[in-house]
């Protein structure tokens, strides 16, 4: 039995370095970007990736939907964006009998891989249209509830809160993200490459490695990975120690934050070990496997107080905090 289990986490991990290649091919660095979104992908989780304009967050997308086969729409968000250009509407039509009927006209998104693009440029009332979608993958509108195919996955892109026509995403919202990604702007060998590819044409494409099938079957594997009872309860402590009235919460975080991260943080936590395990060949999750997305699942989670926000405090540099003192604690 054990040989099955490590075989499948042999596949599981070739499967996922495939498909980073391949993306790669399209998307010139940004490694830790593509890596994340693969891994909410498998854990049937939502990303939220936010950058300033031109560094390719759109492109990473459309490079997905080349890898993955899988139906793909895309939505740009803008102010005049209503909740029914997203989910559909109920229109009248003739019936056979030569009578009216209302029928119902299907959005964009009734698909499996969504890029919801600039989606802060919309209304609060527009972006709530997804909520439901992203929590449940349904679809309820006149009485009736619509099931989406799996696996249904919604990648956002939003430009900095700081630029002109942005709207702030609700705490609701945000919280159904399993990652919130910076996506940094490239170094000097990435611009060059970019350049190559874009102007001169010295591009590749992208092959398909894996479809509907191949996606849920990577996530039944997941189960399959132990995680032991303190791996457990350290992925809870981390979430604990983001919330001010916590036990513990540090001198800094009583002071400067007014929310800390919901449960679902602890379930993300432990989902992106798991891949983290499995992407390395293993079928068991250590302290590194939780650590190593713990950024991208707690800092959009966390909401600062009017302190925090008056001195400008970085909810990252926050974070670095928590890890370190927690990591000594465990390690005694």
């Amino acid at each position: 039995m054990s040989d099955i289990l490590q075989a499948e986490a042999d596949n599981f991990k070739e499967k996922f370095e495939l498909t980073k290649a391949e993306v790669g091919k399209v998307i010139v660095g940004q490694e830790r970007v593509v890596e994340a979104t693969l891994t909410a992908l498998i854990c049937g989780g939502n990303v939220l990736l936010e950058g300033v304009p031109g560094l390719g967050k759109t492109e990473l997308v459309k490079a997905l939907s080349k890898v993955l086969k899988l139906d793909f729409n895309r939505i740009q968000f803008t102010p005049d964006l209503m909740p029914a250009d997203i989910i559909g509407t109920n229109i009248m039509s003739n019936d056979p009998s030569g009578g009216y009927k209302f029928e119902f006209r299907q959005g964009p998104i009734f698909t499996q891989l969504l890029l919801a693009d600039e989606i802060n440029r919309a209304t609060p009332k527009t972006q709530s249209a997804l909520l439901e979608t992203m929590q449940e993958g349904s679809v309820t509108t006149g009485g009736k509830t619509y099931q989406l195919n799996p696996p249904f996955f919604v990648l956002a892109t939003q430009n900095p809160l700081e630029q002109e026509g942005t709207y702030p995403l609700p705490e609701a919202q945000l919280d159904r993200f399993m990652f919130k990604v910076f996506v940094d702007f490239p170094n000097r060998r990435e611009l060059n490459e970019i350049v190559n590819r874009t102007i001169l044409k010295a591009h590749s494409e992208a092959g398909k490695v894996l479809d509907s099938e191949k996606i849920l079957n990577l996530r039944s594997i997941l189960d399959k990975v132990v995680v032991a009872e303190n791996m457990l309860d350290y992925a809870v402590r981390l979430v604990l120690c983001t919330h001010p009235e916590s036990e513990y919460a540090s001198e800094d975080v009583k002071r400067y934050v007014r929310w800390g991260a919901s449960p679902r943080a602890t379930q993300a936590l432990i989902k992106a070990a798991r891949v983290k395990a499995l992407a390395s060949g293993r079928l068991h999750v250590s302290f590194a496997d939780i650590r190593h997305y713990a950024v991208e699942v707690l800092q959009h989670r966390m909401i600062l107080n009017y302190d925090g926000q008056a001195e400008g405090i970085q909810i990252s540099k926050l974070l670095d905090t928590i890890f370190s003192d927690l990591l000594e604690v465990t390690e005694k």
